[in-house]
């Protein structure tokens, strides 16, 4: 993953990969191009726009034929762009490629967070994507001032709704919640904003309507289970599973949880105390959170996408339609707090589903660690969606052993043996080998315990072979019998 370049070596400015953050420019470009650059970092995320490096990394300075003032470029900020971002601009001396003493611009560039920066010239709209600075259509446009808050999508009034439309028990149920109950519907949809001159605003159409969707085609969530870790098509079709949800926000959110309640697989784990748990394949509350953060900050004014939960036999896979919203990048987004749809987050919040402050990203990756799964992962696929994938390797894993040590030994012999010796056959299957230390360290017991454990795996049942040249030996260890599991 890319980071920002935070020095000013111009060696490193003309190595560097060009990237979300850093892009570099001949002192020869003219004004459109390098508003272009300028615009693009700052709707983005910001970065660095170094004048005087040409794409290849030749250092090539101001002293170029052809090369414009210094002083065009440090001003550019305000004189082609529109409104005009926070730009410092940094001059470093170098050694040009001709070996003449030479300087180079670094425009130090702040994110907007509250206006889309347009090219005064001609009103075009470009964001950095990767290595890229993307010019952006209206559409795309549209939902940047949405991010940045010039517009509010949530409150844009549906012309076509009216209270007519409100599911009676959602908003019943959000009354009780906030003290309301012995108001009217109206009364309490005006005050809090969700009914303006008799029409649903956005966000009161998508968490009280009956049908979003009639107002909203892309307001739903799609669960899907597959079998498999790849989806296939056609005659391979392998989607086991296939609901959508397109109630209120709530409705959504509790039909999805339900579904992916009762799709999800349970395995046996080692625990402490050397007691064997049943778990399911994640967490609960990383991919629900994963579910609710996706309801609740996606971009509904983006039509073209909705929702996606996708299981796989080895991940689940949550899809937001949209990018990040402002300020937040995949860098910080465990610890930046920033609601795309506030209105819609308070509402969540009040109704139970949504917790005020900002701990359910750090807290995914916490329950994953705690479940001793892999960390998971957010991406941004083709800078138009946010994609956590939550892998379940760990358990896949547990599982795979015990297939294969009741496949080898018997499910006879197998359920004859104890919590401790389960333990130990599966570090040994595992490891290749297993200790008085390292049972000792994953049952949480003492080495009288362990060491009884071991050899009686190995003297008495004939499943551990033993390593070493005497009973003191600091390097004995135990294998899988070579009689039973043959040279595995």
């Amino acid at each position: 993953m890319q980071q920002p370049i935070l020095t000013n070596d111009p060696r490193l400015f003309s190595e560097e990969k060009e990237n979300q953050y850093f892009d570099r420019k001949s002192a020869r470009k003219d004004e459109k191009e390098i508003a272009k650059h300028i615009s693009a970092f700052a709707n983005a995320s910001g970065g660095k726009l170094v004048i005087g490096i040409e794409d290849d990394g030749e250092i090539t300075g101001f002293r170029r034929d052809g090369a414009r003032d210094i002083e065009e470029f440090e001003q550019a900020a305000l004189t082609t762009c529109t409104p005009g971002p926070v730009v410092h601009p940094v001059r470093v001396p170098v050694t040009n490629s001709r070996g003449e003493e030479d300087q180079i611009l670094v425009l130090n560039i702040e994110l907007s967070p509250d206006h889309v920066v347009s090219r005064t010239s001609d009103k075009e709209v470009f964001l950095r994507q990767k290595d890229k600075s993307v010019k952006l259509d209206r559409e795309q446009v549209q939902a940047l001032e949405y991010d940045k808050n010039q517009r509010s999508y949530e409150n844009e009034v549906q012309d076509r709704s009216s209270i007519k439309d409100v599911d009676a028990e959602v908003l019943a149920r959000y009354k009780a919640d906030i003290g309301a109950s012995g108001l009217s519907d109206e009364h309490v949809l005006r005050s809090r904003g969700f009914l303006v001159e008799g029409h649903l605003t956005n966000a009161g159409a998508l968490l009280f309507s009956e049908y979003p969707g009639k107002f909203m085609p892309q307001a739903r969530v799609r669960v899907l289970r597959v079998n498999g870790t790849k989806l296939a098509t056609g005659s391979r079709m392998n989607i086991v599973k296939d609901r959508t949800f397109d109630g209120p926000l709530p409705k959504q959110i509790e039909g999805a949880k339900e579904l992916i309640s009762s799709l999800l697989r349970e395995f046996q784990f080692l625990g402490k105390g050397g007691r064997f748990k049943v778990i399911p394949e994640y967490p609960e509350f990383a991919w629900f959170e994963g579910l609710v953060n996706a309801v609740t900050h996606r971009s509904y004014a983006f039509s073209g996408d909705y929702i996606r939960i996708v299981m796989y036999d080895d991940r689940m896979e949550v899809l937001s339609p949209g990018r990040l919203p402002n300020i937040v990048t995949l860098e910080n987004m465990r610890y930046t707090r920033f609601s795309r749809n506030p209105v819609i987050a308070r509402a969540l919040v009040e109704m139970g589903w949504v917790r005020e402050l900002n701990e359910g990203v750090q807290r995914i990756y916490d329950e994953m660690a705690s479940f001793f799964l892999n960390e998971p992962t957010y991406s941004e696929p083709n800078n138009a969606s946010v994609l956590l994938t939550l892998e379940n390797s760990a358990t896949s894993r547990v599982l795979r052993q015990h297939d294969k040590l009741e496949t080898s030994v018997g499910k006879d012999v197998l359920e004859g043996l104890n919590e401790y010796e389960i333990a130990a056959m599966q570090i040994a299957m595992s490891r290749s080998r297993v200790t008085t230390k390292t049972l000792g360290k994953a049952l949480g017991k003492g080495p009288t315990l362990c060491a009884r454990t071991l050899k009686r795996l190995a003297n008495d049942r004939g499943l551990l072979d033993w390593h070493g040249s005497s009973t003191h030996d600091p390097s004995q260890y135990y294998s899988l019998s070579k009689a039973v599991f043959g040279d595995k």
